[in-house]
């Protein structure tokens, strides 16, 4: 049953990912690619991150709710977005009533830090995996660097850049990511 399927898989993902919607982004991939990829190809996806990504709300819970959506409708929305939730909700509940006990503890303060390099890990691999299918979607060729659309992402990467590391106000990133944007959909 559709249903129980995507509940199951969004609650395993939801249990065993730290670090928030970046981290786990590989696992939703390896997991609606293993279970639904006749479905929802790999654009597919790419297009969900991007909705994910500009709607509001958590990037996960988003990602969950379009993939219930494109596999079981609005009740796969729903069990979907279920499922992920489910595993912090109940975890949240269990650190507040136990975190002034363990605060202080070392083995407590260890297995944070030792989390911290897991959850970058985790997000670089998205980052790879979301920029290999942008600019490599078949494989790595020369042909690539003579398509107009790999200047106009190169140019969407360095404004990024600039946003990250310059003090630029936010509405004039938004206009010329806008503007690149329209080139992009005149252009390809």
């Amino acid at each position: 049953m559709i249903y129980l399927e995507l509940f199951w898989t969004f609650l395993t993902i939801g249990a065993f990912t730290f670090g928030g919607g970046y981290a786990m982004l590989p696992l939703i991939q390896e997991q609606v690619a293993a279970r639904w990829g006749d479905t929802i190809s790999q654009q597919a996806m790419i297009d969900f991150i991007a909705v994910s990504e500009s709607t509001p709300g958590p990037f996960a819970i988003n990602m969950a709710t379009y993939v219930g959506s494109r596999m079981g409708g609005v009740f796969g929305s729903f069990c979907a977005t279920l499922g992920v939730v489910a595993p912090s909700f109940v975890i949240i509940l269990i650190v507040a009533k136990c975190y002034d006990k363990f605060r202080e503890s070392r083995i407590v303060k260890g297995c944070m830090t030792g989390l911290k390099p897991a959850v970058v890990g985790l997000i670089a691999n998205a980052v790879l995996g979301v920029l290999m299918t942008v600019f490599f979607p078949a494989d790595i060729t020369l042909a690539v660097f003579t398509q107009a659309e790999f200047y106009i992402f190169a140019g969407i990467f360095a404004i990024m850049l600039v946003l990250a590391f310059k003090k630029v106000h936010p509405i004039i990133i938004i206009c010329l990511s806008a503007v690149l944007g329209i080139a992009v959909g005149y252009l390809c």
